[in-house]
């Protein structure tokens, strides 16, 4: 069994020699423990730092794609790399790595098959109250996305096994980590958590520059995965509030006109019908986002089919690198 740790990098020069001086060599359950930086653009030394410090694979972008893209890079080189099971984990240390074996236990027990490490977010002193407020929204909202009991879906600590690796696939640029709960759930993966330890803050959150930059691109990352994944459920929503009040318009101008009172009040009829038109075609957008969703879920399948085609034709030639080889991909 083979376990790789995978840490997305950029510019992390300052603190990844913490981070890497931290990680396990040897997990209980695991014949092999290796290491896989995803630098992504960096323009530090941050590959010099994960060269020094035993880094095994390097992953390179010419460019930054952002935290979404990077953890991507990341799964895929691992699959190529023939991990049996991956954990992702910050550079700047924020989770404790002591935990690792905690993370991957319930995947080597085969009851789970994606691990979210559990921070304990009210006694985090270096969170400010509005950070927490919206770290218990946004798990909130992915648990009624996702059908999952998952208390801390902002973590990025987190393990995966090979096959739920296979299946996930982020469309949000911003961040992986609310999409692939949400991913896991729809896709029946077994997924769980654990209750997890955190270090001190060695630098500021790069995805909360600032609380108000946090807040919108959190709302539009919700509000893009319950169009995603939820279409009928966000677009009937829409449609039922506005044709609702286009018939509550259209009532009241009826009974007016009943009254012969309905010349002065043409204007609310004319809502009505906008309102009433606007819902119905709001009715069809959910239809029709959900035979896009329907159509989505079966690329998402044969993607799945087509990776594990080409990673098994190669895993001969996977199996037999060293454990100490660097791989530089640029993308």
């Amino acid at each position: 069994m083979k376990l790789i740790i995978q840490i997305p990098c950029f510019n992390e020069a300052e603190t990844l020699a913490v981070t890497l001086a931290a990680l396990p060599r040897q997990v209980p359950g695991f014949n092999s423990v290796e290491w896989l930086i995803i630098d992504d653009g960096s323009e530090d030394n941050t590959v010099q730092i994960a060269r020094e410090n035993g880094v095994d694979h390097i992953v390179r972008h010419t460019r930054n794609h952002g935290l979404a893209r990077g953890f991507m890079t990341g799964l895929d080189a691992c699959l190529r790399l023939g991990a049996d099971v991956i954990v992702n984990t910050d550079a700047d240390n924020q989770y404790n790595a002591e935990d690792i074996p905690a993370l991957t236990a319930p995947i080597l027990e085969r009851r789970a098959d994606i691990v979210v490490g559990a921070r304990p977010i009210k006694t985090i002193a270096h969170f400010s109250p509005a950070k927490k407020m919206l770290q218990k929204f946004g798990s909130w909202v992915v648990r009624m996305a996702s059908k999952t009991d998952i208390p801390d879906a902002p973590s990025g600590f987190r393990a995966m096994s090979r096959v739920a690796a296979q299946n996930l696939m982020v469309f949000n640029d911003y961040t992986y980590t609310l999409e692939t709960i949400i991913q896991a759930g729809q896709k029946n993966m077994a997924i769980t958590s654990v209750p997890i330890r955190v270090n001190g803050d060695l630098r500021p959150s790069r995805l909360v520059k600032s609380i108000p930059s946090y807040i919108r691109r959190s709302i539009g990352t919700i509000i893009r995965i319950f169009i995603i994944y939820r279409p009928v459920r966000f677009f009937g929503a829409i449609g039922f509030t506005v044709f609702g009040a286009g018939v509550l318009i259209g009532l009241w101008f009826l009974s007016h006109y009943l009254r012969g009172e309905g010349g002065g009040h043409i204007q609310m009829l004319i809502l009505a019908s906008v309102l009433l038109v606007s819902g119905f075609q709001t009715f069809l957008v959910a239809l029709l986002a959900d035979l896009l969703a329907a159509n989505r879920k079966l690329l998402e399948e044969v993607r799945f089919y087509s990776k594990s085609k080409i990673e098994t034709t190669e895993g001969g030639s996977t199996s037999a690198q060293s454990k100490h080889s660097k791989e530089n991909i640029k993308s």
